[in-house]
């Protein structure tokens, strides 16, 4: 993307915006609106009482494109919003439309309703979150940054994950962590020449060698103490019906791990028998590795002189991004001393007869861990705003449901909010159980039960009641 003003498909917003506006009257005439870096929204409720933290919803209005290549696969077309009586279709209905326009359904009805906030309420919308949120979370977290302080904002609330079915139970697993980021990008430079006349290993092929060597050698499943999926194993094991008594063993195992030592390292065994329930699980606790981009040669009678790869990565509570570049380093280390190659690794060099490693402009730590206590450590008879989202939740879909810790394998737009709250939580509180995952995020057929939608008012209509009354 161009800069705001000059690549005019940034221009769409304003009419996102003035559609907003006019959806919903008695929110924009009763809250302060700003614009932060043009298209960003910013919406302050004002509290009676300025004493109490305020509370915070987020969510992005922008949505990935559709490649034209796949338009004819979708059932309705991609950008018409088309409502079949049971699901709404569309891109970006899922991610996170739904969530956008059921805080603005909720505070809208609040207002009819004749609700005055003691707790001041910020609505947050950023529009780049698919692009990394450069110019939306970023521009909005720095301001709210620069006018409330450090670890000013009681509670936040983001898109992410969804109630679930495991183990013969009901889960809702607010992400209370994200997996951090990093892409390296990996280029191989060879000499060049008639293709005519090849040598025995050219740039792509060597490259294609080190990139057959990052599969073959993935990172091992491992369950921080710190990782949110351990208190789900632990919440599963005491709560759950269904829970395999192999991994209960293993659980109370793994309990005592923290308070041994050894000089050997270790395979996880509870991680690697937890990963067998497949990679949308095993990824909860281990580093992804996905070579994404490869770019290399102009022509076919020419050889290739510089081979670019990107390698992304989603790296693992408990981990670091200086594992992962010592990683890669040393497995281009073998490509290039077998090819008689310089390693230049995050060094900021790149020469003839080289392998160069560089990361992406985007480098993120796993997120901080939001406190899953239900009581203040500093006041044991206030409660925690982990608590009143588990009550807020179970109150609305029965008591039966296990509220537990989760965590996103993707980053939000929190990854910019951290040093406003220590709450954070990544929720997606709309619960249609008849819809499999998150509705086709990104992909063909996007779409979101309207009984899940009218949900998500409903849970944000009472998150919103309940911290204003909540004693923290």
């Amino acid at each position: 993307m161009g800069d705001i003003g000059a690549d005019p498909r940034w221009d769409i917003f304003y009419s996102f915006a003035e559609y907003l506006s006019n959806t919903f009257p008695l929110v924009h005439g009763t809250l302060q609106v700003e614009k932060i870096n043009t298209h960003g929204l910013l919406y302050t409720w004002a509290g009676t009482d300025a004493s109490l933290k305020p509370n915070l919803l987020m969510a992005h209005q922008d949505v990935v494109p559709v490649p034209d290549s796949t338009v004819k696969q979708w059932t309705y077309p991609p950008f018409a919003g088309h409502y079949d009586g049971k699901f709404v279709w569309g891109r970006g209905a899922s991610d996170c439309k739904n969530q956008l326009m059921a805080v603005l359904n909720a505070v809208e009805a609040l207002i009819s309703a004749g609700f005055t906030p003691q707790r001041t309420l910020i609505l947050s919308f950023g529009f780049d979150e698919e692009i990394s949120g450069r110019e939306g979370a970023k521009h909005l977290a720095d301001y709210l940054l620069s006018k409330l302080g450090h670890n000013s904002v009681a509670a936040i609330i983001d898109e992410g994950a969804v109630n679930v079915e495991s183990w013969g139970a009901n889960f809702a697993i607010p992400g209370v962590a994200e997996k951090g980021y990093v892409d390296v990008n990996i280029v191989v430079r060879m000499p060049g020449g008639h293709s005519s006349i090849p040598p025995q290993h050219n740039g792509i092929g060597v490259a294609s060698e080190l990139i057959t060597l990052i599969e073959a050698n993935p990172y091992e499943p491992y369950l921080a103490d710190e990782n949110p999926y351990l208190g789900l194993l632990q919440c599963g094991s005491e709560h759950a019906s269904d829970f395999p008594d192999h991994l209960g063993k293993l659980l109370g195992k793994h309990s005592k791990r923290s308070m041994t030592c050894s000089k050997k390292s270790k395979k996880d065994e509870l991680a690697l028998e937890a990963a067998k329930a497949g990679p949308e699980i095993k990824y909860l606790f281990t580093t992804s590795v996905a070579v994404d981009i490869i770019h290399g040669g102009v022509k076919t009678n020419a050889l290739p002189e510089r081979t670019q790869i990107t390698v992304n990565h989603r790296i693992n509570v408990g981990s670091r991004s200086s594992e992962i570049k010592s990683h890669i380093a040393s497995l281009a280390a073998q490509v290039a001393n077998k090819h008689s190659l310089t390693l230049h690794a995050f060094n900021g060099t790149e020469t003839p007869s080289s392998i160069t490693l560089s990361h992406g402009v985007t480098i993120l730590e796993p997120a901080p861990v939001t406190s899953t206590s239900l009581h203040s450590s500093s006041n044991h008879s206030s409660i925690t705003p982990y608590n009143v989202l588990s009550g807020t939740t179970r109150a609305l879909y029965g008591k039966e449901l296990i509220v537990s810790p989760g965590l996103m394998t993707g980053n939000t737009d929190t990854r910019y909010y951290w040093d406003l709250s220590e709450n954070i939580f990544r929720y997606g509180p709309g619960w249609d159980k008849e819809q499999v995952g998150l509705g086709n995020i990104h992909t063909v057929d996007e779409k979101v039960g309207v009984q899940a939608h009218l949900d998500t008012v409903k849970w944000m209509w009472g998150w919103i009641r309940n911290m204003d009354e909540a004693e923290l």
